[in-house]
């Protein structure tokens, strides 16, 4: 499932191509996804120029005038900028148009979300229960330490919980971990204040690496120019267990933890 760099890469991907455009037109060839399009999104876009296309959390906004266009990728969604008239592929769903160019929404599993919101969006039931970003100032070591205390999940579920902290999924979670030197099932209450600092900026590290990396490939995950990303050929201990860590050359160990696949070092994480 693409993850805050997945997102992020796309968010930036389409951004100079939808930024101060004019919608023309809006083409639904398929409706139902997790939730069903509404039609008030082919209705009502058209004729509305886009503000700005941002991110919170996994969520991509396209801001407009008369409201908000909520995206969400679900397990397997992308988004190209492509011609209006380029040949559809099968599981090509919306055509978000702009004259010249149009941005189109492909989703084999129909697992995503395209949300058309009128209200202010930190109202919407998506994007209202979301806790703070990871990339922002508001996530610290000092609030990281208040936030964990009398914790008893272990740090990794604890950094996966959307409700507290957005967008750190599985891969990014076990990375930042390695580079803090934190075992992933260490009780989130026992990290002292000086390991929380450490946390946060490995989390920070190791979110920015994978933006700059263009995200990683997971299943049917490219980003926006069609190109996969590469993070994950970097990892230092996602997907490598039984090979050795890039640190200290123990083999990785693997265990499931909240039914996702944890990797960490026995040496290098306590």
């Amino acid at each position: 499932m693409p993850e805050l760099p997945e997102v992020e890469t796309t968010c930036r991907g389409i951004a100079p191509h939808v930024e101060g455009r004019t919608v023309t037109a809006v083409a639904v060839r398929e409706a139902r996804m997790r939730r069903p399009v509404p039609p008030e999104l082919a209705a009502e876009l058209p004729g509305q120029t886009i503000a700005s296309v941002t991110r919170r959390g996994k969520y991509l906004l396209l801001s407009a005038p008369a409201g908000t266009v909520l995206i969400h990728l679900g397990m397997s969604g992308s988004l190209r900028v492509v011609p209006p008239d380029a040949p559809l592929r099968k599981h090509d769903h919306v055509d978000i148009v702009f004259g010249a160019h149009a941005l189109r929404y492909h989703d084999p599993r129909r697992f995503g979300v395209i949300d058309w919101w009128v209200a202010p969006i930190d109202t919407h039931p998506l994007i209202a229960p979301l806790g703070i970003e990871p990339l922002s100032s508001a996530f610290s070591g000092p609030w990281l330490y208040r936030a964990t205390r009398g914790r008893r999940s272990a740090i990794k579920l604890f950094l996966m919980d959307a409700h507290t902290l957005v967008g750190v999924g599985n891969i990014y979670a076990s990375e930042s971990l390695i580079r803090a030197g934190i075992r992933p099932s260490t009780p989130a209450g026992r990290i002292s204040a000086a390991r929380c600092e450490r946390l946060v900026e490995a989390v920070k590290d190791t979110l920015r690496a994978a933006i700059q990396a263009g995200g990683s490939t997971l299943r049917d995950f490219v980003g926006s120019d069609g190109e996969p990303g590469y993070f994950q050929q970097e990892a230092f201990v996602y997907g490598r267990a039984g090979l050795p860590c890039r640190q200290c050359g123990t083999p990785i160990r693997q265990q499931v933890m909240g039914q996702r696949s944890t990797f960490w070092c026995p040496v290098c994480q306590h």
